[in-house]
């Protein structure tokens, strides 16, 4: 049978099932609609699947062609992958990759598997694939804070809105801990420790809303028209950070607001002379804003509020967002706090300061 991609075709068609916890049955409806496809005379295989021991779903994938794993040693073990090779060589019209959000075997051709995939579409070959939302990078605090779990495979929110089809995988909470209960997602041993943890029935129902929210924001953003998004290119997001951990939640917060806005973000650091600064904290800003698509960039000045605004007006800036400062203290309590300075020097931004939640819950313990 002829590839539906022979002779240079287009990009693939690139389907993402979206869930909100494991177990809700991403890989399950992934491998349903494989089947369909493949009933329908389209050439299928499956490239990577996760069963994590589910018989029902390892049963799905029977009469549809399993590419071989690659195997990788590294440090003296065996990890078994993706083999992008053999799925380009292979070149069939639809390719079954699960879990987007996993980090690839150190020396492969990519890091994450999201980056694999676009491999494959460019090759014009359709993918079906599988993600949790709390894997998206923009969602990363607030995931934390309501699950108290936070996740080290991240994926850029770009990803979604790349794909041609976002498929929301839905289940209610009391459904999927039925299902947990029933052993269908983690073995014995694994259960109750999940009942306590991540599975709580007041986390899975704020993770729901989150994804069904998700949902809703990908489709309004594809709802929009030309016209629309003309009218909101001339927003620009300034975040300005300083190279601490807690920047990394103002980036998230902006680069949300920029999704929304349909509005790029800009990063900011304005660095006094001879102030170095937390280097990893630093590389970790540069790496996130890289990841969100952000410019990410780093100006000296001993004048904070006037190297800000120059770098607005150059930028176009017309929304900055800023995090609390510090008590300020001594002399430096009769100077015009920045929020101010930075309103009379560009009267035509809005500023906006951010809260950080996570104070406020540590505040809410004690």
């Amino acid at each position: 049978m002829s590839s539906a991609h022979d002779g240079g075709q287009a990009r693939g068609h690139y389907t993402i099932f979206l869930g909100m916890a494991a177990g809700v049955g991403k890989t399950y409806r992934m491998l349903q609609e494989g089947q369909a496809q493949a009933a329908a005379g389209r050439d299928v295989v499956i490239g990577l699947l996760e069963t994590h021991g589910r018989a029902e779903t390892a049963a799905l994938a029977d009469g549809l062609e399993t590419l071989p794993r690659r195997h990788v040693t590294y440090r003296g073990t065996t990890i078994e992958d993706l083999d992008l090779p053999a799925v380009l060589r292979r070149a069939p019209d639809v390719v079954l990759i699960d879990e987007l959000a996993h980090t690839d075997a150190p020396g492969l051709e990519h890091t994450k598997r999201y980056e694999d995939i676009e491999d494959v579409l460019d090759a014009g070959i359709d993918v079906l694939s599988t993600v949790n939302i709390q894997h998206l990078e923009s969602l990363n605090d607030q995931v934390a804070e309501l699950s108290g779990v936070r996740m080290r495979e991240t994926v850029p929110d770009g990803v979604l809105g790349r794909a041609d089809e976002v498929v929301l995988i839905d289940l209610p909470p009391e459904a999927l801990i039925e299902r947990l209960r029933a052993g269908k997602i983690y073995p014995e041993p694994r259960i109750e420790a999940a009942l306590g943890g991540f599975f709580r029935i007041e986390n899975l129902s704020a993770l729901r809303e989150v994804a069904l929210r998700q949902v809703a924001e990908e489709v309004e953003a594809r709802r929009l028209t030309t016209e629309d998004v003309s009218a909101a290119v001339g927003e620009r997001l300034l975040a300005l950070v300083e190279p601490t951990p807690s920047a990394q939640r103002l980036v998230r917060r902006a680069w949300r607001s920029a999704e929304r806005l349909q509005a790029d973000l800009d990063v900011l650091w304005v660095q006094r002379p001879g102030h170095a600064g937390d280097e990893r904290a630093l590389t970790a800003l540069r790496q996130l804003a890289s990841i969100l698509g952000a410019r990410f960039e780093v100006r000296e000045s001993d004048d904070l509020a006037a190297a800000i605004a120059q770098f607005a007006r150059e930028r176009g800036t017309t929304y900055i967002l800023l995090g609390r400062s510090r008590p300020a203290r001594g002399l430096a309590r009769l100077r015009t706090p920045l929020p101010q300075r930075l309103m009379a020097a560009l009267p035509g931004v809005d500023v906006r300061i951010v809260a950080d939640r996570s104070v406020r819950a540590e505040e809410d313990d004690r």
